[in-house]
């Protein structure tokens, strides 16, 4: 490891405030998937695998379209408690290769558990759920009070 004395640049002040938010980022990246490089290439070794997943919204819906693929729907488990989403299921392995000699096996089998804590409440009576092509998508209607509200001015 070599050691390189840092030197404020010459074009501009120093902002403390940038380098902690790269910190930050750094950190939580760091504890999303604290082993994630250690257990490239062991997945026989370490159980459990979690779905990537994205989470948006708009003025009235949360969306979450989770990457499922080589599931079928009725593998998928969805649950909704208190704001807290959790996705759950279990992908089955094939056993086509048992006398077979495996030089590479990267793909996740087992159970996982996806839980999201979301941002405001939402009318759980009318959360949609679709599965096509390997991605679910979960329509999440926000509940009235987490919906934002226009006000008028008024003049006297």
């Amino acid at each position: 490891m070599a050691l390189i004395r840092w030197q404020r640049p010459e074009t501009g002040r120093w902002d403390p405030l940038t380098h902690l938010s790269t910190l930050r980022n750094e950190i939580d990246r760091l504890f999303e998937s604290p082993f994630a490089d250690f257990s490239e290439g062991m997945q026989p070794f370490m159980s459990g695998w979690s779905p990537a997943l994205d989470l948006h919204e708009d003025k009235d819906n949360f969306f979450i379209r989770a990457e499922l693929p080589g599931m079928k729907k009725e593998e998928i488990e969805i649950s909704l408690h208190d704001g807290v989403l959790t996705l759950s299921g279990e992908r089955k392995g094939e056993k086509k290769h048992e006398d077979a000699e495996i030089h590479r096996s990267e793909r996740f089998v087992g159970r996982f558990q996806r839980t999201l804590t979301l941002p405001s409440a939402v009318d759980a009576d009318k959360v949609k759920a679709t599965y096509e092509n390997g991605i679910l998508t979960i329509t999440l209607p926000k509940s009235e009070a987490a919906k934002p509200k226009q006000i008028q001015v008024k003049t006297r």
